[in-house]
């Protein structure tokens, strides 16, 4: 095989996977999509099921209480509505503010040693008495008109986990706010297709319902749950589905730093679940479900450490194609463009588009190498969770923007 069959072919691996990940994958969703009548909204019939939101907080004294807050205004029977919040061995005043909160029906539950968010989430299974239950996080506001139809899509009794709409916000210019966005949005979309033919594959960690008896399989400490939510549905028969009138805010953080080392920890947790639940990517017993899981999940999650062979394909191509040394070119320049993106400073103001979106790639790219290196070198997820501390914003409760 001559150097340059040996590049296009290295060049053409990593380049055919980003393709269908991103392309491919979502078109073949939106054809198929097209031969689908759009699916009615459910709606509660009689009484709303009691619904428990379970809120794990960890040293969050400073967001928690824009968290209670807004459930407190949330449109739901307070009849029917608990709301726990679960303390990891909180070490700052997250117990005392919550404990404010008792009059108005707020619990606390208390753990005296930190196990993480998993961990903690499997012991508050047992204090929840709702039909249903709502994860969430302290940095997130739930709108008030997004429980109710949350709930309303598990009156189909083929849905075991109901996922929300994320909406991220925050101020501009920073963590390349302008990438993020874009790409919470298209992941909505995607989603938006996957549950119009069948379930989505994975639910959103700021804003999921799921049926008590499921939320009650426990989940090993060190996996995501909320992700391992719609595999354990799966493989109990049921389905998943996304709910855009349930809308939730994600506040964008003002540190790269800190939202790199997240999205670190949260890939390579989610690789661990997905190898934990492995038996799903079995198309034979699981049909459609498996093929989506391995497309969305799976074809993406190749895509960063293969990269680096697709450069390797650009740099042999160039040694005998002219052609190939002006990608190679345009390579070195987004890669330098890229990086000065996610170095862009916050005193700076907003950075120039095209710098935002080519340092939120490459942010992406390299937050995929170093979850693949983590799981190989420990494993991957920790059972010791560290929340993202994220910037303030104002409530956007009566923001028409928000709605559909």
């Amino acid at each position: 095989m001559s150097l340059n069959e040996m590049g296009l072919v290295a060049l053409s691996v990593p380049t055919g996977m980003l393709f269908y990940a991103y392309v491919g994958y979502p078109l073949l969703l939106w054809i198929l999509s097209l031969a689908r009548p759009r699916p009615t909204r459910e709606t509660a019939s009689g009484e709303w099921p009691t619904v428990s939101v379970s809120l794990v907080a960890y040293n969050e004294e400073d967001a928690i209480e824009g968290a209670l807050d807004a459930l407190m205004r949330v449109d739901y029977p307070r009849d029917r509505l608990q709301v726990l919040v679960t303390s990891d061995a909180s070490e700052d005043r997250t117990d005392e503010v919550v404990r404010g909160y008792g009059d108005r029906g707020v619990e606390l539950l208390r753990l005296e040693t930190r196990g993480g968010k998993t961990a903690a989430e499997n012991a508050a299974a047992e204090h929840l008495r709702g039909d249903i239950i709502i994860s969430t996080d302290s940095s997130i506001r739930i709108l008030p008109q997004s429980i109710k139809p949350l709930v309303a899509a598990l009156a189909d009794s083929g849905v075991g986990v109901s996922s929300g709409r994320d909406i991220s916000v925050g101020p501009e210019g920073t963590e390349a706010g302008l990438g993020e966005t874009g790409y919470v949005g298209y992941e909505m979309w995607v989603r938006s297709l996957e549950s119009r033919l069948g379930s989505i594959i994975g639910a959103s960690g700021c804003f999921y319902a799921t049926r008590r008896e499921l939320f009650g399989i426990p989940v090993p400490d060190t996996l995501s749950r909320d992700f391992a939510a719609v595999l354990k549905a799966r493989r109990a028969g049921f389905r998943s589905v996304h709910v855009s009138e349930a809308v939730c805010t994600v506040p964008r953080t003002g540190s790269p730093a800190v939202e790199y080392r997240r999205k670190v920890r949260t890939m390579a947790r989610g690789l661990g679940t997905l190898w934990h639940y492995r038996s799903l990517q079995n198309p034979f017993r699981y049909g459609g479900f498996a093929f989506a899981l391995i497309s969305h999940k799976l074809c993406r999650w190749l895509v960063p450490p293969l990269l680096p062979l697709g450069f390797f394909g650009v740099v042999l191509l160039a040694l005998g194609v002219p052609g190939a040394r002006v990608i190679l070119g345009v390579g070195v320049v987004g890669l330098v463009l890229g990086g000065m993106g996610m170095r862009w400073p916050a005193s700076r103001g907003v950075p120039p588009r095209s710098l935002a979106v080519l340092g939120f790639a490459l942010s992406a790219n390299a937050v995929g190498i170093a979850a693949w290196a983590k799981v190989f070198r420990d494993g991957g997820g920790t059972a010791i969770w560290e929340p993202t501390r994220r910037d303030p914003i104002q409530e956007p409760a009566e923001d028409p923007a928000l709605r559909l």
